[in-house]
């Protein structure tokens, strides 16, 4: 079974990011849940936005680097919107990382370094006509990322909902949803 490091979204670790987790470790997978926020949780995306800002993004960056200390080698980093940013940083930059999940963003891989790391494995997800996802670079990033890497694979969903995949805010998309959760579960079976 996969070892996975979960980033949550800008919203904060919201009960739908919990949910999520438990769904992974009801299939067998040990998740490891940090909390960039101090416990703090936003009701929109504008709050949660502004929030990081306060903090600042590069303490994020930094919270999310000391959440993996002292975690084995063989993990797969895994993100949420704003926590893809720890997430493929690590995975970039973290020796051993045994895969990558995005969700709902993707950044070009020199933000971290000359390049995706060979043998790694990565899997992007997103909505087809998510303004934040398409609007922003991240999914031209994304395809970058899958035409230079073997290992990379783009999910794209038919919607416009930033955060489909949590299932505690009104942008959940549960056909969406679900198939992701299929998708990174068979993706994590080929891992552990």
């Amino acid at each position: 079974m996969a070892e996975v490091l979960l980033f949550h979204h800008a919203l904060g670790l919201t009960p739908g990011v919990r949910h999520f987790a438990a769904t992974l470790r009801r299939a067998g997978h040990t998740v490891h849940l940090p909390d960039l926020y101090d416990g703090r949780v936003f009701p929109d995306l504008a709050q949660g936005i502004a929030h990081a800002r306060e903090v600042g993004f590069g303490t994020l960056l930094e919270r999310g680097r000391r959440a993996a200390d002292g975690l084995p080698a063989g993990l797969v980093h895994a993100g949420f919107s704003l926590g893809v940013v720890p997430a493929q940083a690590l995975a970039q930059t973290r020796p051993g990382a045994k895969g990558a999940l995005f969700v709902d963003a993707c950044l070009p891989p020199s933000e971290f370094g000359d390049g995706w790391p060979a043998g790694v494995p990565v899997q992007i997800h997103g909505m087809d006509a998510d303004t934040l996802f398409v609007d922003d670079g991240d999914l031209d990033a994304a395809r970058a990322l899958v035409e230079a890497t073997p290992q990379a694979e783009l999910f794209l969903y038919p919607g416009k909902e930033h955060h489909f995949a949590d299932d505690s805010l009104p942008s959940y998309d549960a056909a969406a949803a679900t198939l992701l959760t299929t998708r990174v579960l068979g993706f994590l079976a080929t891992i552990g």
